[in-house]
């Protein structure tokens, strides 16, 4: 993935520019989060895509939109910028339009801006991002600027319920055209640090059947499935202990009918992430392979792999390099994180492509009733992501 970082001098003028607008760009996004978008609001899903469609056609750089209608959610956004270069390759970039607010959650924490500090629901993850993918757009045919390779933007509407009809978009657009490297609009991690590494994901279920009994009368003619299901969350958890990139979390459970009934049935909800592709191969086949400690009972185990790991490989490094070096130039110092939650750009990575994660506009709370956004980094971030496209 050959490179030449941008030069300080555009840099700055790149950054000039982000500032200018700067009314402007917050105007728009209080404008995105003041349209809730739940994850299967479908009317909240289409008028937040609506109002995106207008201002992209107003951009004048812009090759084509395409909405995908998702039943049930909404729709799906693709912008696809600079196509005459698609020869040499795409750079995607990535995000979402659906919140974790449900409606009604604006009257009760309305925008509002406290010093430095840009609040509302949804705002850091990602109103604000979805903003700033378009504004980057913008800053280019201002500057009079040309990638060198096609940009296409994805905005999906279901990331936040785990991508079931957004990951199949982004496979078809990223194999359309040779894709050369992604960024994703995820919020960054503590101190506006990218993401270069993201544990994947898998989710289970576990059930086991014992055998019912009256718990005063004949309690050794039963066998117990919470006691069962309690046991194996103890030697479940027990892994967290061994000190691999594996963590196991039983979270939720289920069982029983009467406190004087030995319970025959009980189940969990099982939550794990793994920082490799060998180590989700190893958990996989220890939770499907998983005995009864009580062997009058019978366990099950039922799931799988949601999200593969984004694993910080050398082109991902690369990328970094490229954003740290930008930032230098405009006075930012940016740092790195590996982290345990997934995004969309785990299944990018595990197509081989080099990601960068948590590019969005540093702030805190995500899913939080204190979610805002950092209001001087909405120029700095656009300033290292318009710089990255213009370099790699």
């Amino acid at each position: 993935m050959p490179s030449k970082v941008i030069s300080p001098d555009l840099a700055n003028r790149l950054l000039t520019v982000f500032r200018s607008r700067q009314e402007s760009i917050e105007a728009f996004i209080k404008t995105l989060v003041e349209i809730e978008s739940p994850s299967g609001d479908e009317a909240g899903s289409r008028a937040v895509v609506d109002r995106l469609v207008s201002a992209a056609n107003d951009l004048g750089c812009v090759d084509s939109i395409e909405r995908r209608t998702v039943p049930a959610f909404g729709e799906h956004l693709v912008i696809r910028s600079f196509s005459e270069f698609e020869n040499s390759g795409q750079i995607l970039i990535v995000g979402h339009t659906d919140t974790v607010h449900e409606r009604g959650s604006v009257e009760l924490r309305p925008w509002r801006k406290e010093g430095n500090r840009i609040y509302g629901p949804g705002v850091f993850d990602m109103k604000a991002n979805c903003a700033l993918a378009l504004e980057i757009l913008r800053t280019f045919v201002t500057l009079q600027l040309e990638s060198q390779r096609a940009v296409t933007i994805i905005l999906t509407c279901d990331e936040e319920v785990g991508s079931q009809s957004g990951w199949p978009l982004m496979e078809q657009l990223a194999k359309r055209v040779d894709t050369r490297c992604a960024f994703v609009l995820e919020p960054p991690a503590l101190g506006g640090y990218v993401k270069t590494g993201r544990k994947g994901t898998g989710i289970y279920s576990i059930r086991v059947e014992g055998k019912a009994a009256h718990a005063g009368l004949e309690p050794e003619k039963g066998a117990s499935a919470i006691l069962e299901l309690a046991r194996q969350t103890q030697l479940l958890h027990s892994i967290n202990r061994a000190g691999s990139g594996v963590t196991i979390n039983v979270g939720v459970v289920h069982g029983g009918t009467r406190s004087n009934v030995v319970p025959a049935e009980a189940e969990g909800e099982i939550d794990v992430r793994f920082s490799t592709e060998n180590e989700a191969e190893e958990v996989d086949q220890l939770l499907k392979n998983l005995q009864p400690i009580d062997d009058r009972v019978k366990v099950f185990v039922s799931g799988g792999i949601n999200r593969p790991p984004l694993e910080r490989t050398t082109a991902v490094a690369e990328l970094f390099e490229i954003a740290r070096a930008i930032g230098t130039m405009i006075d930012f110092e940016l740092g790195e994180a590996q982290v345990g939650g997934a995004s969309d750009g785990n299944f990018l990575a595990a197509m081989g492509i080099p990601v960068l994660d948590g590019l969005g506009i540093s702030g805190d709370g995500a899913h939080a009733v204190h979610e805002h956004i950092l209001a001087d980094d909405i120029a700095v971030r656009g300033t290292m992501i318009a710089g990255m496209i213009l370099s790699v």
